[in-house]
């Protein structure tokens, strides 16, 4: 794959061009990649908002060690 970066006047990276040949082989390999944009399903949501309502309780935040750890005994 050659993608070639296109700049604005500055030289700051504003976009990618990716050849059509490569850009259907991507499609080919993840045919949900055109929907990546969309919203997210209302499941999916509701799942964060879980997540994010263990953020006010601090008791239930695990570190990552604390995981490591877990996985470890196992």
């Amino acid at each position: 794959m050659k993608p070639q970066v296109i700049q604005d006047h500055n030289g700051k990276p504003t976009g990618v061009f990716i050849p059509i040949e490569d850009w259907n082989n991507i499609k080919k390999k993840y045919p949900d990649f055109d929907q990546i944009g969309d919203e997210l399903p209302q499941w999916q949501k509701d799942i964060i908002d879980l997540r994010l309502n263990d953020l006010d309780n601090p008791e239930k935040i695990k570190s990552i060690e604390n995981l490591f750890e877990v996985l470890d005994k196992e």
